[in-house]
């Protein structure tokens, strides 16, 4: 009889355990927060955190194999040339110096003052380098002082900086760095524009 009364407890409790909410298995979720915001698929960056204009775009991983101030350094630097490259692009088709011949397409322009000019260009350019760094131009050398900021070079003859807090100098900045990136993509499509179409830009 005790038999029979226990078996047909363990038809009860098994009966019962067919309606019974199967056991879930823990969840794993990937967190977003890990992802970059510039490239959603690709995991964010680590070196380029606390930088001024850092959106997490880094898909090749530079900053996981060069120094990144000396990486910002270049950043910062190219964009304040195109800057300056796409004023002079456009103002070339239009003004035109004393004793040179006008030309219309800017691409042509290095041909019109000669080899001479050009590479007066790239020699200033090597001594404001060299000056600017004390000497210290390799990516080896140039951040051996951990107090230098990449980019700050103690130009600011218009007093722009001056009284101003910390957080308006990073907007300041933010503006610099967004502009020289819009400038480098810039020069980059007035020149193919006048390579491509042998015309003129406007």
């Amino acid at each position: 009889m005790k038999f029979v009364s226990a078996l047909s407890m363990a038809a009860v409790v098994g009966s019962a355990a067919a309606f019974a909410p199967p056991a879930t298995a823990p969840k794993t979720t990937t967190s977003l927060s890990a992802m970059s915001k510039a490239v959603p698929f690709l995991e964010e960056p680590k070196n380029t955190k606390g930088y001024v204009g850092d959106v997490g775009f880094d898909p090749l991983a530079f900053s996981d194999y060069f120094d990144i101030k000396w990486l910002r350094e270049a950043e910062i630097k190219h964009g304040r040339t195109s800057m300056l490259a796409v004023l002079g692009f456009v103002s070339q088709q239009y003004i035109t110096l004393p004793g040179l011949q006008p030309i219309a397409d800017s691409n042509l322009a290095p041909s019109a003052v000669g080899i001479g000019p050009m590479l007066q260009i790239v020699f200033w350019g090597g001594c404001i380098e060299w000056w600017t760094n004390k000497g210290k131009i390799t990516m080896e050398t140039m951040f051996e002082d951990p107090d230098r900021v990449p980019g700050e070079l103690g130009f600011d003859p218009m007093g722009l900086s001056v009284g101003k807090t910390q957080e308006e100098k990073d907007e300041m900045a933010l503006k610099e760095i967004k502009n020289g990136r819009l400038a480098m993509l810039a020069i980059g499509g007035m020149i193919h524009h006048n390579w491509v179409t042998g015309e003129p830009l406007f």
